[in-house]
């Protein structure tokens, strides 16, 4: 379980094709990492192989590659890490899994006064539980949707701090999001699915 608020900005290293999946090894400052800890990768949890003071290894299993874009990660990509939450941490995002529901593509991108606005053209299923002033998690960060300016469109506004500690403030229109939606809006969703049938 994760948060949404990111820890660290790692760094690809290595990006190497291993049996049907994908092991990257990322650069980051987590001294006392050991493998078999979990950690949040733009927002998926993946599993710490190989862990030093100053870079760890993980394995992208292929039924993770078919719902991320982990497949066009290469070396000095930038990305969002966070360590798995501990009983007695604060909160300070909303309830995440690090289970990407699905691939986002940035629409357009507005500067206005001291926040960015990003429209994030969103799967179907991602749109149907998403609602104004609800979560999202986009790239492993915790978000408000600002807006649904269409059925398939989500607004999300980035402040300062976020634009600085992310890497959201270097995407730009056309690149590609791991989302994961609302955890209580997909179990509402799935409940209300079940009562139809």
């Amino acid at each position: 379980m994760f948060t949404g608020i990111v820890t660290q900005v790692g760094t690809v290293t290595g990006a190497v094709a291993n049996a049907g999946g994908l092991e990257l090894t990322i650069a980051a400052g987590y001294a006392d990492l050991e493998a078999g800890e979990s950690v949040a990768v733009d927002g998926a949890c993946l599993t710490v192989e190989r862990a030093t003071p100053e870079a760890f290894s993980v394995h992208v299993v292929r039924t993770s590659m078919e719902r991320t874009s982990f497949a066009d990660y290469r070396p000095c990509r930038r990305v969002n890490l966070e360590r798995a939450l501990r009983v007695g941490d604060r909160l300070g995002g909303h309830l995440v899994q690090g289970h990407v529901d699905g691939i986002g593509t940035i629409d357009a991108e507005t500067d206005r006064d001291d926040a960015r606005l990003l429209n994030l053209r969103v799967p179907k299923d991602i749109a149907h539980v998403s609602i104004s002033l609800g979560s999202i998690t986009v790239d492993g960060v915790s978000l408000t949707v600002n807006a649904k300016p269409a059925p398939d469109i989500i607004q999300v506004s980035l402040i300062p701090f976020t634009l600085q500690h992310t890497t959201l403030g270097e995407r730009r229109a056309g690149d590609r999001v791991h989302l994961e939606a609302d955890t209580i809006g997909k179990y509402v969703r799935a409940f209300l699915k079940e009562r139809e049938q």
